[in-house]
């Protein structure tokens, strides 16, 4: 069936749903889960004459957010272990979410991916965006979509 599976998370409730089916369907199939974290960058004022941060501070929102990401996939990690899963966490920086997320599954060759989708509509969709819409659009690998 499926060798590896690629598990984006951001540690949410929905996120956690999808972590635990991607769990489920590894062990029934006996593949590796890989759990992603992308982190976002700091964000930088295009405006000119805007305040400008110190690289120091910036470096540590920065280690900050990894910190918490690598917390979030480490815990997977032992989840997954604990249900004789094997798993590893990665985390990617970047602020383009489905991008880093099908770059991820081809570069670990991930045979599908299990996401969580927020099931906007609308205009929330328009204005927030999608990034599983994004995913399962441009992906060429099976995308399992929970809500």
């Amino acid at each position: 069936m499926y060798q590896r599976i690629l598990v984006p998370t951001d540690g949410s409730t929905l996120s956690n749903k999808a972590v635990k089916c991607a769990i489920e369907q590894a062990a029934t199939s006996g593949a590796e889960l890989v759990a992603l974290y992308v982190v976002p960058r700091y964000p930088i004022s295009y405006f000119e004459g805007g305040i400008s941060v110190p690289d120091s501070e910036v470096a540590r929102t920065e280690k900050q957010w990894a910190d918490k990401g690598q917390a979030v996939v480490d815990e997977v990690q032992k989840t997954a272990t604990a249900k004789g899963v094997k798993a590893k966490g990665v985390l990617a920086r970047s602020d383009l979410v489905a991008e880093s997320v099908i770059s991820a599954a081809k570069k670990h060759k991930c045979d599908l991916i299990v996401m969580a989708s927020h099931g906007r509509r609308g205009i929330k969709r328009v204005l927030l965006g999608s990034e599983t819409q994004h995913v399962l659009t441009h992906s060429k690998l099976p995308v399992l979509v929970l809500r």
